[in-house]
């Protein structure tokens, strides 16, 4: 008779262990599909952000091309979805005797152009920049 109670209070001991065995294995595989969710949202909106520079960029050079004074006072900002885009139109100073960017006199024919793709993600703020020049190629 004593052996029998002892086999049932090792049996509950086993049961034990191998539910907690289960409910961790459980716990673990959801912790590792919520980050694998997290991780590829995050993915796509690097993607759509990065489509999102590029269509700023895009958009500067049509603009270019209608008409060097729609890229001189350019100053804008949009939001799409819960991405924010700003594009920014800055004077370029041009070294007279090189013809380097940098320090020297205003060059009125060239604007450096900033593409900056924001947008909340996980509590914080990612941003994205893209920054290139663009010239008055039609004066």
């Amino acid at each position: 008779m004593k052996k029998v109670i002892k086999n049932r209070g090792f049996m509950i001991v086993e049961v034990l262990i191998a539910a907690s065995i289960i409910t961790v294995s459980i716990l673990v595989a959801m912790s590792v599909t919520q980050k694998s969710v997290y991780v590829s949202r995050q993915a796509f909106h690097i993607t759509q952000a990065a489509f999102l520079l590029e269509e700023g960029a895009e958009n500067t050079r049509i603009m270019r091309d209608n008409a060097w004074s729609n890229v001189t006072t350019l100053n804008s900002s949009e939001q799409i979805g819960i991405f924010t885009r700003t594009i920014i139109a800055s004077n370029v100073t041009r070294n007279v005797t090189t013809g380097d960017i940098g320090a020297g006199a205003l060059d009125s024919g060239t604007k450096l152009i900033t593409v900056t793709v924001s947008w909340p993600e996980g509590g914080t703020v990612i941003t994205q920049t893209l920054q290139f020049y663009i010239i008055d190629i039609f004066s």
